[in-house]
């Protein structure tokens, strides 16, 4: 039987060189150790993150622990607010791309994305109880752009970079989250 830990006995087990599942009811994820990657590739703390703010994955993301934890803190401090009762409220966030080791965009020669260090997820559409999809393709332009804006500006601080449909045509159909650094603060596009 596997052992669920709160987030703040994970943190200590962490500082002490230990670790464990994430299992607080908002964040569900089984540690995975190291994922190895070619190259420059990998994520040294990984999870299997299936649920965060209360909100199941449609597919298991592997992060690593800090972008677990924003992700679980923005989806309960700002998504789940924002899109409220609508439709019976927010069951599901559909995940486009998580762990991937590759580089920016795909484009050969360019900088290696965060998604190659587990520091990213993406995420396509909002899935409410009723079985509404609020997808960032149709929506963001759409009868929920205030909803899909709301939620993209949200996401900007409790992560260091945001992209949507804004930003360049790779993000169109989709909002990219990672926690990177930046010097001069959040890049939100």
């Amino acid at each position: 039987m596997r052992q669920f830990l709160s987030v703040i006995s994970l943190l200590a087990l962490a500082a002490c060189g230990g670790g464990g599942d994430i299992g607080t009811g908002a964040l569900k994820a089984e540690k995975l150790g190291r994922v190895s990657g070619p190259g420059e590739c990998g994520v040294e703390n990984a999870y299997r993150v299936s649920q965060a703010g209360g909100i199941r994955l449609s597919q298991p993301a592997t992060l690593s622990r800090e972008a677990a934890q924003r992700l679980d803190a923005w989806l309960r401090r700002e998504a789940i607010p924002a899109i409220g009762r609508k439709g019976g409220g927010l069951v599901e966030i559909r995940v486009a791309s998580h762990y991937a080791c590759r580089t920016r965009n795909s484009r050969p020669g360019a900088r290696l994305s965060e998604h190659a260090k587990g520091n990213a997820i993406d995420i396509s559409a909002f899935v409410l109880a009723d079985g509404t999809r609020l997808t960032v393709l149709d929506d963001w332009n759409g009868r929920n752009s205030r909803l899909m804006k709301r939620l993209h500006a949200s996401a900007c601080g409790p992560f260091g970079t945001v992209l949507g449909p804004n930003s360049d045509r790779h993000h169109r159909d989709h909002f990219h989250f990672d926690i990177a650094d930046h010097r001069s603060g959040a890049y939100c596009r």
